[in-house]
């Protein structure tokens, strides 16, 4: 195997454990943000505009963190740096 072949293995094995635990995580933790949100509504009927509000804020943000995941194996897959200056360097 060359080097080419190598980095094509890495990147596709690194780019599916980033999508693998970029999910993971943020579902997890958009869970538990509408558990609480729910619960707080559940408490303070009267100010579920503001609690539902903050919350939306709340899941973008969480939800930011895995479309960077996403992003970022897009990059290793189809524009992999690495790739390129093998192919530079003539290996």
């Amino acid at each position: 195997m060359t080097g080419l072949d190598w980095i094509g293995i890495v990147s596709i094995i690194m780019a599916s454990v980033a999508v693998s635990i970029g999910s993971i995580g943020p579902a997890l933790a958009e869970g538990r943000a509408i558990v609480q949100g729910l619960a707080s509504i559940a408490q303070q009927p009267d100010e579920a505009n503001v609690i539902s509000r903050t919350l939306f804020i709340g899941l973008a943000i969480i939800e930011s963190s895995g479309i960077y995941c996403f992003v970022i194996a897009i990059v290793l897959i189809f524009a992999n740096p690495f790739w390129n200056t093998m192919v530079a360097a003539g290996r």
